[in-house]
């Protein structure tokens, strides 16, 4: 057990915009968030998942919707507090703690400001290991652990209470409820005892997240230095370096959908890779050949000074550098690859580890 206090929640929020492999909305609004929470709350308390009480109940809080909407349409405050109030009060039971469901730069953070907040402890694991567009796509999904009893809530105070026969019928149910709140809402799911987050939990994702950020910001040992120490940390492949030459986006149904061309760069030169996204990266193509593909992530950072890039922050110039990392061995499973492959998302080919493309002995 110990404390976050703000320098952690910097950290914390450089290394989820990372695992985020593009998504979980931006790092900045969602640090500010949790600053503002701490500095008026005090520290909050970490536990590690050996830590907790196997009958507590914990739940996660988050905003769903498309990333690029968030930068525009900034929460109220009180709205992940009251989705998280609501569905204790709806389960009728004493709600323990909270955790992330994904890594991503605002949905790691909004747990850190209902830890605040309530005054309750933050659980050090989330559901994913990095982020992912759809509400099933969960490892407590993977474990049969249900979405539902759910909240949706907005920041103009409306809230309803989801019960679904399976976790896609959460996602498809939501989704519709989200887009009529302007496209980005607030929710809280998932309940879980603290023997099912044992089970299902990525174990370690927070304080791996501030490794990350402690990495990325001590320039003083050069960039070089900081590669290396990322790629042991993730265990991840450098793939790309190169400036972005194109770059195409759309908002539909919820999501930001969109691809980007780089022009590579220093070893790359006279190479091109393209990068498909559904709010987070999907596949990596160098030159015309597949490198990456969900459920591994696909991340960038910039090309200077390595800071996280998420896909609604990159433009047209920019110089970036793209890491692949392997996702956790319960995403490659087959229920895993079933849930979160690239058939999944409408690719016609079957997926791969990056190791493996990448001529790598697994370990």
């Amino acid at each position: 057990m110990r404390y976050l206090n703000k320098e952690d929640v910097k950290n914390i929020a450089t290394g989820a915009s990372l695992f985020g492999a593009g998504g979980g909305g931006d790092p900045y609004v969602g640090m500010m968030m949790a600053i503002s929470a701490i500095e008026k709350n005090g520290p909050v308390k970490l536990l590690s998942l050996d830590e907790i009480d196997n009958d507590d109940i914990y739940m996660p809080a988050a905003s769903m919707g498309a990333p690029l909407v968030m930068t525009e349409k900034f929460p109220k405050g009180d709205e992940f507090t009251r989705a998280f109030n609501r569905l204790g009060k709806y389960l009728g039971k004493p709600i323990t703690g909270t955790f992330p469901m994904e890594a991503g730069g605002v949905n790691s953070m909004i747990p850190i400001v209902v830890a605040a907040q309530a005054g309750i402890p933050l659980v050090d694991c989330d559901g994913m290991g990095r982020a992912f567009p759809e509400l099933q796509m969960t490892t407590f999904h993977l474990g049969g652990v249900s979405a539902t009893p759910m909240v949706v809530t907005d920041e103009k105070g409306n809230l309803s209470i989801l019960e679904t026969v399976t976790d896609k019928w959460s996602e498809l149910l939501a989704r519709d409820q989200v887009v009529e709140m302007g496209a980005s809402a607030s929710v809280s799911l998932y309940p879980s005892t603290g023997q099912q987050m044992k089970k299902n939990g990525i174990r370690g994702i927070i304080s791996r997240c501030e490794k990350v950020g402690e990495i990325v910001k001590n320039h003083t040992k050069g960039k070089d230095w900081q590669l290396n120490q990322l790629l042991d940390l993730t265990k991840g492949f450098h793939l790309f370096d190169g400036k972005i030459v194109d770059i195409s986006r759309e908002t539909r149904d919820g999501f930001n959908y969109g691809e980007m061309t780089i022009q590579g760069l220093n070893d790359y030169k006279d190479q091109q890779m393209v990068i498909e996204f559904q709010n987070e990266n999907l596949i990596a193509k160098r030159n015309d050949e597949i490198v990456t593909s969900v459920p591994d992530l696909i991340c960038l950072a910039d090309m200077d000074n390595l800071l996280p890039s998420t896909t609604e922050s990159i433009k047209y110039g920019k110089r970036i550098t793209v890491l692949g990392l392997p996702a956790d061995k319960k995403w490659r499973t087959p229920k895993g690859i079933e849930t979160v492959g690239p058939r999944y998302f409408g690719y016609d080919f079957d997926y791969k580890t990056i190791e493996s493309i990448n001529e790598e002995v697994e370990v």
